[in-house]
């Protein structure tokens, strides 16, 4: 009896042990409850492409649909079985459940080489052919009106530019989301899907493909000849998710050389580091920013024409909202002036993905950003109900052409355009005795260049780089914290610079593109510059706004020659230009901080001059700035006077 009690105590113990998913999983089976009220259900479709291999699908569409559905449309990558074993707890139904409750049918696909669909996956260059195809079967279907609609955030929308360049008749409009990784080279510039930012590697791509076993391209699947209904019952105990050894980013960036990162950490080889036969080349890491391979895949260019009404989202926390914006004036630019005026685009202050999580005071870091909410769900189905159903939509009669969120006076506003209308442009021009050293230095910036150049040294070691605080950016795991931080501590370190202006006497609204003109200096044959906008409080606090970097030997253009530095000769760099929308109260200043590095944002220059992916060893570049008559290093900003835009309402 003693024995029996003790081995009771336990089962006992654990039967009074609330679920801490209870809650999660009850919402879920209620979801998927209404779901099933609603919707017919059709999972784990499987969609055959050109080249034989099959995509897998899930459907909901209404019950009892009077005529045919319009369809709205979500490929990804990522995992959306409705049954998340890994974690215990299932997913979240909420998206199919609403666009079936506003009357469409929706599609969610995972692209070829995840989960339950076929072939092989490649970064950046998944086959164009592949988005075509599936719109063209979800038309095709019996219940198709013949209208399909995409949407997605970050991977879910960076596959559908190219896709809607393709101009198939079925594909009506589109809503991209956080989509940076799906532009390879619009205007000035070549970031070739967030690979590159001034011709140096952002980062985050290396932590992303290990983390989301992109690289992987070993992995388990099901049998071919696999019947839905056995797929279906599978997929209640398999995800196929991976499970990715846990790593310390922070530490694993650092390892040199570069390309042997992914490596270093117990990665798989693949399409980062490992020439493959796949459509783009493979070996990512050794491409140049203009190299052939990034025109072969799925990525757009600015001369593959849009011609659909378009939805934008974008974000002045994210990675790449400059390129994003550029993109976005492309397509109102070239696109037919009908479809012209059919470009929306909405910025809001948040961090990569984050629309929804917006709340009455919205943290990005540790800056307040206030109110930031907007009911982008009403605006997205507004939209549909425009392009798909054909009906009035009083939400986009209502809609500016551009929605953007001031940061620092913390409203909405409306604009037609990008930049606002009446924006001007105001410089500002770098000045020291040669001490601009630190916060503590000399560095002003005034109206007009000083006559005599006074260069602000500085020595920049590649092992020593000045780490990464704040900023736009995602997926780097524990290495950096993005968002708006104070930069007074990175701002004591002799190889940052700091210039400032007088505070400002009147508000001062900055929307649009702001661009940083250098004069330079180093003893090394190829380094970097970088650059980040703060506002500095009255109290002495210094909050990010925006930053940028430039790698010398690409100064001159992304497809043209490299220009090497030499030795103490002074050569002009002008960064591209990096766009907000930020207001700089009575009171408070502009700083601009610059130095050589903000890692591990941006790879580290290992100042050789040589490829830096495949190098171990590095060498001290002494950089300077220079600022004079002769040598006018400025910084330009895209003022917007405070009295030609009204705030905007929350309708």
């Amino acid at each position: 009896m003693a024995a029996s009690f003790c081995l009771a105590l336990p089962y006992t113990a654990m039967a009074q042990v609330k679920d801490p998913q209870a809650e999660q999983i009850a919402k879920r089976n209620d979801t998927e409850k209404a779901l099933a009220d609603v919707a017919v259900i059709d999972r784990k479709v499987m969609v055959k492409m050109r080249d034989g291999k099959r995509m897998a699908a899930d459907i909901y569409r209404p019950k009892n649909a009077k005529g045919k559905l319009p369809t709205i449309f979500s490929r990804t990558p990522y995992n959306f079985n409705y049954w998340d074993v890994k974690l215990g707890a299932p997913r979240d139904m909420t998206r199919p459940l609403d666009a079936v409750k506003h009357g469409y049918a929706y599609v969610e696909m995972n692209e070829r080489g995840h989960f339950f669909s076929e072939g092989n996956y490649d970064i950046l260059g998944a086959p164009v052919s592949d988005g075509v195809d599936a719109v063209r079967w979800i038309s095709s279907q019996p219940w198709s009106n013949g209208k399909v609609g995409t949407t997605g955030c970050s991977s879910t929308a960076e596959w559908q530019m190219a896709v809607v360049s393709q101009n198939e008749p079925a594909l009506a409009a589109f809503n991209v989301q956080g989509f940076g990784a799906g532009v390879g080279r619009v205007g000035p510039y070549y970031e070739q899907g967030n690979w590159y930012r001034g011709g140096a590697v952002q980062m985050l791509f290396i932590a992303w493909i290990y983390d989301y076993g992109i690289q992987n391209q070993v992995r388990p699947q099901f049998a071919p000849n696999a019947t839905q209904a056995e797929l279906v019952n599978a997929s209640r105990f398999f995800d196929l998710a991976p499970q990715m050894p846990p790593v310390d980013w922070d530490k694993a960036f650092r390892h040199l050389p570069e390309k042997d990162i992914i490596k270093a950490v117990g990665g798989p080889p693949g399409i980062f580091d490992t020439h493959m036969p796949v459509a783009t080349g493979g070996n990512m890491v050794a491409r140049a920013p203009n190299d052939p391979a990034w025109y072969k895949g799925g990525l757009w260019h600015d001369n593959m024409k849009i011609a659909k009404p378009g939805l934008w989202f974008m974000s002045w926390f994210d990675v790449s909202v400059s390129p994003n914006l550029a993109a976005y004036n492309e397509v109102r630019r070239t696109a037919p002036k009908e479809v012209a005026d059919q470009q929306y685009a909405v910025i809001a202050p948040v961090l990569h993905c984050a629309y929804t999580r917006a709340t009455e005071h919205t943290m990005v870091g540790d800056m307040d950003m206030g109110d930031a909410r907007y009911d982008y769900n009403a605006l997205v189905f507004g939209w549909f109900d425009r392009f798909l159903k054909g009906e009035d939509s009083e939400v986009v009669k209502k809609q500016p052409k551009v929605m953007y969120y001031l940061m620092g006076k913390n409203e909405w506003k409306k604009s037609a355009t990008w930049p606002p209308a009446g924006a001007t442009t105001k410089a500002f021009y770098f000045t020291s005795a040669g001490k601009a050293n630190t916060l503590y230095g000399d560095g002003k910036l005034v109206a007009q260049p000083e006559a005599d150049d006074h260069p602000d040294q500085f020595v920049y070691d590649p092992t020593n780089p000045v780490p990464t605080y704040g900023g736009g950016g995602c997926c780097q795991g524990n290495a950096v914290k993005f968002g708006s931080y104070d930069q007074r501590e990175q701002e004591t370190r002799n190889d940052v610079l700091v210039y400032d202006t007088e505070p400002f006497t009147q508000g001062t609204e900055v929307s649009g593109p702001i661009t940083v003109s250098l004069h330079v200096s180093s003893s090394a044959k190829d380094t970097d510059f970088t650059f980040k906008v703060i506002d500095v409080y009255p109290d002495g606090r210094a909050f990010n706004v925006t930053e940028n970097i430039q790698r010398m030997r690409y100064r001159n253009g992304y497809d043209k020659p490299l220009a090497w530095m030499k030795p103490d000769e002074v050569v002009a760099v002008t960064f591209q230009p990096i766009d907000t929308s930020y207001y700089f109260k009575p009171g408070h200043k502009l700083r601009v901080a610059i130095s050589s590095s903000n890692f591990p944002r941006f790879d580290r220059n290992l100042n050789t001059g040589g490829n830096n992916y495949d190098e171990t060893e590095s060498v001290i570049a002494r950089n300077a700035v220079h600022h004079s008559r002769a040598y006018p290093s400025k910084i330009e900003l895209t003022v917007v006077p405070t009295e030609s835009l009204p705030a905007a309402g929350k309708d």
